[in-house]
């Protein structure tokens, strides 16, 4: 029983660790790592198992919980000085795990029609990136009432992370504009520790009822439309790959030369860190399966 609590602690912190970084998807690390199909089964009987499923649940969220505490301050760090280095990480570690996304997802089969489940995501991710003013984000203490609305909606879709393989939350919030402004107010806690808590408790409020809402939403939909259902993941994952450049902001570009190497380099060594971790992973569930 401890053995099971200490590994699924350290499954949590590697769901974790994805939640924080813009690109890589906590579902589907979940899906990697065996735990993903038992994270939703815990999270949809919870009221009906209340005792074993938050048994489950406890180790992982607490390891998700020392993750993003021991991720904060490093991203924060990178993302100030290496913005652009860090986004051609995130798209990366993204294409990376393509491969195993798309292996998992061809196993359910493929009819014509699920070209439609896969270019409809892609435009919706892809479409937000043009939504003049969208990013025009305040969290500061003179927030109007709508933008409180907006940041609970931010929060849901910020729960994406977990409970859907292939789509990354935090990916969506650096899209959307919110990434770094709710990473900007764990450090408002000195400065004005009210008004930094009430907005992430609002962003957390967001989150927790996302996470669930979700979590029965793809429960349902892997059980009555699973083949359309991860073909569509396939196209928010490929959406956003592309929404991740074109999302950022180009002008914190200082030295391009020296950029363009670095992000280069940056980006063949994360590829292949994903691609071949995902694959080992991917054997050693496969034997431990036998």
């Amino acid at each position: 029983m401890i053995k099971n609590n200490i590994i699924n602690c350290l499954k949590g912190a590697a769901i974790g660790v994805s939640m924080i970084i813009p690109g890589v998807s906590g579902g589907t690390i979940a899906v990697s790592l065996n735990i993903y199909e038992d994270l939703i089964n815990a999270i949809g009987n919870l009221r009906k198992e209340f005792k074993k499923s938050i048994l489950f649940l406890l180790p992982i969220l607490i390891g998700m919980i020392l993750a993003f505490a021991a991720m904060y301050y490093p991203l924060k760090l990178a993302l100030k000085y290496i913005p652009f280095e860090i986004t051609c990480v995130f798209a990366g570690l993204m294409i990376g795990s393509f491969p195993k996304l798309y292996m998992d997802t061809k196993k359910n089969g493929f009819k014509k029609i699920d070209i439609i489940s896969i270019i409809i995501p892609f435009l919706v991710v892809v479409g937000l990136c043009f939504i003049n003013g969208l990013k025009d984000v305040n969290l500061a203490s003179n927030m109007q009432w709508y933008q409180w609305v907006l940041l609970l909606l931010v929060g849901a879709l910020g729960s994406c992370a977990l409970v859907v393989p292939g789509i990354s939350g935090s990916l969506l919030l650096v899209i959307l504009g919110y990434y770094q402004p709710i990473l900007n107010m764990v450090s408002e806690l000195k400065n004005e520790p009210l008004h930094a808590i009430l907005v992430l408790g609002v962003f957390a409020l967001g989150m927790v009822i996302g996470f669930f809402t979700i979590a029965k939403l793809m429960k349902f939909l892997i059980s009555k439309f699973r083949r359309t259902t991860y073909w569509a993941i396939m196209g928010f994952f490929i959406g956003s790959i592309i929404a991740l450049f074109i999302s950022f902001d180009y002008k914190q570009i200082d030295n391009i030369t020296l950029t363009v190497i670095l992000s280069i380099v940056l980006f063949v060594v994360s590829t292949a860190a994903s691609y071949l971790l995902t694959r080992y992973v991917d054997r050693k569930n496969r034997s431990s399966a036998k």
